[in-house]
């Protein structure tokens, strides 16, 4: 049966192209955080083509060129790559299944400039200069954060809604001041964190609304080593009580007392951290600054530079999904355990 024979059993038709393509994203299993995402750049294309009369359907290489102009204006170049694939792939859909003539997006991505770069070059810190910038956190809930995000590659708002549930610990000095690790999903699994890709910014989650999403394809079981363990239980020995009936893991100890922190509040002290060790300068750009994103590159680019291996790196960092997960070993996670253990790297 063709695609149009499809559409007209289903009563479907094209006039709005976008909520076509997102409907039959759906149908072909695309979670609702990855519709809302090409949803929102989408329609943002089409409000652009709307000051000069345009539809989507009759947009040709210089309506999108000059898109992606603009973009750049706005956003980083990671990002301007991000949206741009996001439009061809729109593109490369409605051609496919014959609603629209053509993609004028093909020359577009052929003629975009090749410094956007989804994996732009950062300054390069070594282990030795990292372990000596934690050496210089003293307060105990900014050197577990910061040693939190450079072991795991966690996101920053990530790191923001760990709740006290989400941590697995073998420590009784800890353990009988918190119910930790109550999640089913830790169970049996001491020393591990479980980042769960369900919680979105403005939605309830365990009780309390987030000011932050978790952006992962899968949930994931995060190994927790020594030094990290160690950094917890300091930081649980004085962590403030909460309002909050979700039990945030991390919060503040400045002027939101005991409020759960915020990514803008961990991007304040990482940048007064880094500007101390004259890695980060007001007006330079994520090649010269220290930020909290930037300690997930060094996550990435370290330990896959010591293990060799980019699937234990990606399912830590979130990148890939259950199906990518089951072609290896339903002891998946034993697997990561074994290899991150046996080479993440000391910083302390």
């Amino acid at each position: 049966m063709s695609e149009r024979a499809v559409d007209a059993g289903r009563g479907h038709d094209a006039e709005d192209p976008i909520e076509y393509f997102l409907e039959d994203m759906a149908y072909h299993g695309k979670s609702e955080r990855t519709r809302e995402a090409y949803g929102r750049v989408l329609r943002e294309f089409e409000a652009f083509l709307a000051e000069t009369g345009t539809e989507p359907a009759e947009a040709d290489r210089r309506d999108c060129l000059a898109w992606v102009h603009e973009l750049r204006g706005d956003h980083a170049d990671s990002t301007v790559a991000t949206y741009a694939s996001y439009l061809n792939r729109f593109y490369g859909y409605m051609t496919q299944v014959g609603e629209f003539d053509g993609n004028p997006m093909t020359l577009v991505t052929q003629e975009m400039d090749e410094a956007i770069d989804t994996d732009p070059t950062r300054r390069e810190v070594s282990v030795p200069q990292m372990r000596s910038f934690v050496d210089g956190i003293t307060h105990p809930l900014e050197w577990a954060v910061v040693l939190t995000l450079l072991k795991t590659g966690l996101r920053v708002g990530e790191l923001c809604n760990l709740d006290i549930r989400d941590l697995a610990l073998d420590a009784p000095a800890v353990e009988s001041s918190y119910d930790l690790g109550t999640r089913a999903q830790l169970d049996g699994r001491p020393d591990t964190l479980f980042v769960d890709p369900d919680v979105s910014r403005g939605e309830m989650a365990n009780g309390e609304e987030r000011t932050a999403s978790n952006k992962r394809k899968r949930a994931t079981l995060v190994p927790v080593d020594g030094e990290l363990k160690a950094a917890f239980v300091r930081w649980l020995a004085i962590r403030p009580d909460t309002p909050s009936s979700a039990e945030p893991l991390f919060a503040s100890t400045r002027d939101a007392w005991g409020e759960r922190l915020t990514p803008e509040m961990v991007r304040s002290f990482v940048r007064e951290h880094a500007e101390e060790a004259g890695w980060y300068r007001s007006g330079a750009d994520a090649a010269e600054n220290v930020t909290p994103h930037y300690f997930r590159h060094f996550f990435t680019t370290h330990l896959r530079d010591r293990t060799g291996d980019r699937g234990v790196v990606k399912y830590l960092r979130g990148d890939v999904a259950d199906d990518i997960i089951d072609t290896y070993t339903h002891n998946w996670g034993d697997r990561v355990r074994e290899v991150y253990l046996a080479n993440v790297y000391s910083l302390t």
